[in-house]
């Protein structure tokens, strides 16, 4: 088992990370939670790690906390969860946030995630809230600052929306999503174009 990876962010595109760890590369998938929270590219880092085992591959999906990827353990436990739609409520939903929403009973904030209807969100409030004493939840850390981006606009755009349309969403909704993070802030970067599209689905 691969449980954590230290090396240099040699590739940085969302929701996909390669890390270099001494000659050797991982393809490494991540919530955009982590990514936020990601270096720059080329700068030396260190994920968590959680090996999933299918059939037909071997993937490796990666946390910049180990309360995340705890969090991530205990949600593929859900009946109806799996690895992808854990990485998505990880996506579109702090930590602290989606602990909220059990201990509360929102159903409503949790059926704005792509792919979860009124069914997976009962049984995520059901199945988690004892669950959640065993994960250590905290505050999410601020996410860093995207500055002097060599993107142009067209670009950051286009990989923004690809990584919406990974994570669940359909082309016309990433589409639409990134269209109105983009009248928010028309310079951002494709990470703040993504924070902000998932920030105000879940909101909205």
């Amino acid at each position: 088992m691969i449980g954590r990876l230290q090396g240099v962010l040699a590739i940085k595109r969302a929701p996909q990370i390669l890390l270099d760890c001494q000659g050797v590369g991982y393809e490494i998938e991540v919530s955009m939670s982590t990514f936020y929270q990601l270096p720059a590219q080329g700068d030396a880092v260190s994920v968590w790690t959680h090996l999933l085992i299918k059939d037909d591959q071997h993937a490796l999906i990666g946390f910049y906390t180990e309360g995340e990827r705890k969090l991530f353990r205990q949600l593929i436990k859900v009946n109806g969860v799996g690895p992808k739609m854990a990485l998505t409520i990880l996506s579109g939903i702090a930590e602290s946030d989606f602990a909220l929403c059990v201990q509360s009973g929102d159903v409503a904030t949790l059926t704005r995630l792509p792919g979860v209807g009124k069914k997976t969100a009962e049984r995520l409030i059901i199945e988690m809230r004892d669950k959640l004493q065993q994960v250590d939840i905290s505050s999410p850390a601020g996410s860093p600052v995207v500055a002097n981006s060599v993107m142009t606009r067209s670009s950051a755009q286009g990989e923004a929306v690809e990584a919406l349309q990974s994570l669940g969403y359909k082309p016309a909704d990433a589409a639409r999503m990134i269209k109105a993070a983009l009248a928010v802030d028309a310079d951002a970067g494709a990470e703040q174009l993504i924070k902000s599209a998932l920030q105000q689905a879940v909101s909205r």
